[in-house]
């Protein structure tokens, strides 16, 4: 009898044997993935925004020209000149849209990668060892996701004025992993109970390498679909500190630091052109986000139809 290799799966119809080879969970949620058709637009804008900001110097003007106050082009209307037109301090607005970008992605993505490098690690050391291990640390995160976020960051906003972009990147990276290391957690507990996980243990292998290479890899899909969700939040979050006036220094474009003037009646009511392009901007990213992020859930659910 031959041996029927790993992936393949062996069919028998009448007085015939065939064998078919398998394919692997990833290449079937990449398939489905492919073909999800809201998915896929919201990945093509996702590129497409990160490029054109990530490049915004060979597009637009210099980064420089962007904080410079111009009274002669105060809230100018779009035309030839500017073609989403000026701020109220005479500053082209679509340069500012796409170096406010850059800042904007780059801070939510950056936080994206702390939030869930740690949220990972917390919840599968504590998944793994459980007992006094797993009580210290989930009472540590219930105390993290309790923790008064918004004034905290008010607080440290008020005494590091002017410190940027690091400060905010650390503050809301330290306090936004408790959710996602409770997800980690419940499913590094249901995996770890699984006859390949107890061999891998009883043969001697370290804790480390259970967790690194047999527990953390049949969990990945879980990691990389709340990642995609945690991005599109810290886009609000930026967006909504900056508003406030608590997020980046009002000197930096970013798309939150562009909506400030929105709260001006005149300027909400009748020179619609000076917020419009963020926010379309910012609509449109969380959106195609979110797309993502349903097509990947949808694509590593083995439920879903095909």
């Amino acid at each position: 009898m031959e041996p029927v290799t790993q992936n393949e799966t062996t069919v028998v119809l009448g007085n015939k044997k065939t064998v078919t080879r398998g394919q692997s969970p990833w290449r079937i949620a990449r398939k489905k993935f492919v073909r999800n058709i809201p998915a896929m637009l919201g990945l093509i804008f996702l590129i497409f925004i990160t490029l054109i900001t990530t490049f915004a110097s060979f597009i637009t003007i210099p980064y420089e020209e962007t904080i410079k106050v111009n009274l002669s082009q105060m809230a100018k209307e779009p035309s030839s000149d500017f073609i989403f037109g000026t701020d109220k301090a005479g500053r082209d607005i679509f340069a500012r849209l796409l170096y406010g970008g850059q800042v904007s992605l780059m801070l939510a993505f950056t936080i994206t990668v702390c939030i869930t490098v740690i949220g990972t690690v917390i919840g599968a050391t504590a998944g793994f060892f459980g007992g006094v291990v797993d009580n210290i640390l989930m009472r540590f995160t219930d105390f993290i996701l309790t923790f008064p976020f918004l004034i905290f960051v008010i607080v440290l906003s008020s005494i590091f004025k002017g410190s940027g972009l690091v400060t905010l990147i650390v503050v809301i990276s330290l306090l936004s992993w408790g959710g996602l290391a409770r997800l980690v957690r419940s499913k590094i507990l249901a995996e770890k109970e699984n006859e390949y996980t107890l061999s891998a243990i009883s043969i001697g292998c370290s804790p480390f390498k259970v967790i690194s290479k047999h527990l953390l890899p049949n969990v990945m899909s879980t990691i990389i679909v709340q990642a995609t969700l945690t991005l599109a939040v810290m886009i609000v979050v930026e967006t909504g500190l900056s508003f406030l006036g608590f997020g980046v220094a009002s000197s930096t474009p970013t798309w939150g630091n562009m909506l400030q003037e929105a709260r001006s009646p005149d300027v909400l009511s009748k020179k619609v052109w000076i917020w419009l392009p963020p926010a379309t901007a910012i609509t449109l990213t969380i959106l195609s986000i979110n797309f993502v992020g349903e097509g990947l859930k949808d694509a590593f659910n083995p439920k879903s139809s095909r």
